[in-house]
């Protein structure tokens, strides 16, 4: 049985251990709950219950479509095993409506749909606050190949796909979200997360927001909009 060990790196919201098992790694969510690049930080309790067991459902739904996952197997409330994967430095956005960022950076109203669907390469540094980079930078610097690149454009359009019709039949708008890949044996595979905390998910009626953006903006009720959106999902928390 694979047993964790030392801990290999702490980040904003979760601690990453080793394991007996020199291909595998455990996660651990943490109740910590960041803002701008780590400047806020709060506790906020459950929290990382919640976002344990929303990403490993929603990281099952992804490989039920043939989408690569490091995600192995539940171990806990809080904690995940998972491969060890040699992450690339890049993380990968998609917008289905202009909302965060975009809305800043281009004056644009938010709420508004994007058709087709935008990608965006953001350089994952958060001392120099994630800058927006593009494929011939991620290629010139070595930080993922040509071909690294494409698969994962092509699997987070297609995660787009699925996640959007599962969000919809729950009556939610998948507004943006982020994801992250490394290489495990060569190949390109889904990292990190995927919770409210890496995306953007409003009401499909009201268009009230149901994810970090609460906390971000003073909202509150943030672990509550967590709970509603995993409940909607069929999510067993308890």
């Amino acid at each position: 049985m694979v047993q964790k060990t030392t801990e290999l790196y702490r980040g904003k919201a979760k601690t990453v251990y080793n394991t007996s098992d020199e291909n595998l790694l455990v996660l651990h969510f943490r109740n910590d709950t960041s803002a701008f690049d780590g400047e806020r930080i709060e506790q906020l309790d459950r929290k990382g219950m919640i976002n344990n067991k929303f990403n490993f459902f929603i990281m099952q739904k992804l490989e039920q479509a043939g989408i690569p996952t490091q995600v192995e197997a539940l171990l806990a409330d809080d904690e995940v095993l998972v491969k060890k994967l040699a992450m690339i430095p890049v993380e990968c956005v998609v917008r289905n409506y202009a909302a965060g960022s975009l809305v800043r950076r281009l004056g644009v109203t938010e709420g508004i749909a994007l058709s087709p669907a935008t990608f965006e390469l953001f350089l994952k540094n958060d001392a120099l606050h994630d800058p927006m980079v593009n494929e011939s930078l991620a290629e010139s610097f070595g930080w993922a190949t040509a071909e690294q690149l494409a698969e994962m454009k092509r699997l987070t359009f297609k995660a787009n796909d699925v996640l959007q019709a599962l969000f919809d039949d729950a009556g939610m708008l998948l507004v943006d979200f982020k994801l992250e890949f490394g290489l495990f044996n060569g190949q390109v595979v889904l990292g990190d997360e995927f919770s409210p905390d890496g995306c953007r998910l409003w009401d499909k009626a009201t268009r009230k927001k149901l994810d970090k953006d609460r906390f971000r903006q003073g909202l509150g009720g943030v672990v509550e909009a967590y709970e509603e959106v995993a409940n909607r999902l069929g999510v067993k928390l308890d």
